[in-house]
């Protein structure tokens, strides 16, 4: 079953892993569009104190709200931790970005409860079920 229609529904609050400072960039771009459509978006990234207004976080530890969802801008071989921290921290989903896989990781999250995406952008996906006719 395709968990990102459930996913998109039910998400409120999305940790950004590698939340860019620097404008056209995925990292940037795709976090702002989901926050122009109604997400709370935190950024995580020790590199930065602020980015769309938000307080940025250096981990999803030191963030003090729960998260429903944790979109990572990572390479491949860096996701393992912060798929452990969303377990931890209690995130309902992981969501791997567009070019992202990493299948030990994947199944980890999904071993704990975790509804899990990868390689899929989370805007395309977003525009492409909101473009589809009510019924």
């Amino acid at each position: 079953m395709d968990p990102i229609p459930q996913i998109l529904a039910q998400t409120k609050t999305i940790a950004v892993v590698g939340l860019s400072g620097k404008e056209g960039r995925p990292g940037r771009y795709v976090p702002a569009y989901l926050q122009s459509h109604g997400y709370r978006i935190i950024p995580v990234n020790p590199n930065l104190a602020t980015a769309l207004g938000e307080t940025a976080y250096p981990n999803l530890y030191a963030v003090p709200e729960p998260v429903d969802l944790v979109l990572i801008f990572q390479r491949s071989d860096q996701v393992p931790p912060f798929v452990a921290q969303a377990i931890e921290i209690g995130a309902r989903a992981v969501w791997l970005q567009s070019g992202i896989v990493h299948e030990a990781a994947a199944a980890q999250a999904r071993a704990a409860g975790l509804a899990v995406v990868m390689d899929a952008c989370m805007m395309v996906e977003h525009r492409r079920y909101n473009a589809r006719p009510a019924g």
